[in-house]
């Protein structure tokens, strides 16, 4: 019952700011030209960007397979593609997406990969898309500040990139420092445990050593990755590039089943500051945040009462979208009720 209650309460939560934002959004937006655009929809544009949301899980899968297979560990691609859909229910739900991570490392365990080598593929991923959209955000802020100067922006957008680069290096060193990284990760956890009373818990010790041998086996393969894995690397980068190129293609689609020029190159450029907008965990989902930060920014392309349903039909695909089949492929196919129970708790 707890389970279900946490989990209503973040996936309620998420679709109430999002709904709300999404509101505002069009309060301020709506015209009787939105009207008549509304009824000038080329649904074959909105199927079309429907499926390129959808093909993005097969080049997500696809980098995860590849990513493990360096490692040495098989792991199909119908499997793979299971795998990163269904976390993307929990990572609509939870702040910066962060909740999809841990369910695919448990997803790769169930798969024989061990936890510490699972954990550096995920974490390998994220790195990925991290440095690709760090590499193009000063390009974006510069095409950005061709069309609007605005010091506001610069300076989210330059938070994001310092949170980016942080966690960045953060990943880097617990990677070259193992051993750092086990003594504070020990001391943290006898703190915690001494906080909570647990100090002399005979269960710490075994926590312990099972944490030790998980950060060996991610210093193992992160290493791996940088020097005999780099063929997974290169793929793996690759897949990533086709991942957010087919994501990014989405607003360019609905633009063009809403009769509108679209605008490839500085959509683009919005929807790369977006996603560092999105790396700042504030709400379940980013919900808010996404559709606020959306209309700001789209505002700079796309004509005021139009911007309201190009933002709608975006979030459609982004959100609601991956509520509906990551929660299916969880739920139904997969059944990760219980560890998605226990991870909710």
């Amino acid at each position: 019952m707890i389970y279900v209650n946490n989990l209503r309460k973040w996936l309620s939560v998420s679709l109430l700011i999002s709904a709300i934002s999404i509101f505002f959004v069009m309060f301020y937006t709506v015209d009787p030209q939105t009207l008549e655009l509304i009824h000038d929809i080329r649904p074959e544009f909105l199927l079309t960007a429907a499926f390129l949301h959808l093909s993005s899980f097969m080049f997500w899968g696809l980098r995860t397979k590849t990513m493990c297979n360096s490692l040495g560990f098989r792991v199909g691609l119908s499997r793979s593609v299971e795998i990163v859909t269904s976390s993307t229910f929990l990572a609509s739900v939870t702040p910066s997406s962060i909740g999809g991570e841990p369910l695919r490392i448990h997803l790769l365990n169930q798969d024989s990969v061990p936890v510490g080598n699972a954990t550096a593929v995920v974490l390998g991923e994220r790195l990925l898309d991290g440095i690709l959209i760090m590499m193009a955000a000063p390009v974006a802020l510069h095409l950005f500040r061709r069309v609007i100067s605005t010091s506001g922006l610069d300076i989210v957008i330059m938070a994001g990139e310092i949170a980016l680069i942080l966690v960045f290096i953060m990943v880097i060193y617990a990677v070259w420092h193992p051993h750092h990284t086990r003594k504070a990760l020990n001391f943290m956890l006898h703190r915690i445990a001494g906080f909570l009373g647990k100090g002399n818990d005979p269960r710490l010790e075994r926590i312990m050593s099972k944490m030790d041998m998980v950060i060996e086996d991610f210093h193992y393969s992160m290493a791996f990755f940088v020097t005999k894995g780099r063929r997974g690397l290169l793929f793996g980068s690759i897949y990533t590039i086709l991942f957010w190129l087919v994501e990014f293609a989405m607003v360019p689609v609905i633009l063009m089943g809403l009769n509108q020029p679209p605008s490839i190159i500085i959509s683009f450029a919005a929807q790369v500051l977006l996603m560092i907008l999105l790396v700042i965990p504030v709400t379940p989902g980013s919900s808010g945040v996404a559709e606020l930060g959306a209309t700001s920014l789209f505002s700079v392309f796309v004509p005021a009462y139009m911007v309201g349903i190009v933002v709608i039909a975006w979030r459609v695909f982004t959100l609601y979208m991956n509520l509906i089949v990551g929660g299916f492929v969880s739920f139904k196919i997969l059944k990760d009720a219980d560890y998605i129970r226990n991870l909710m708790k």
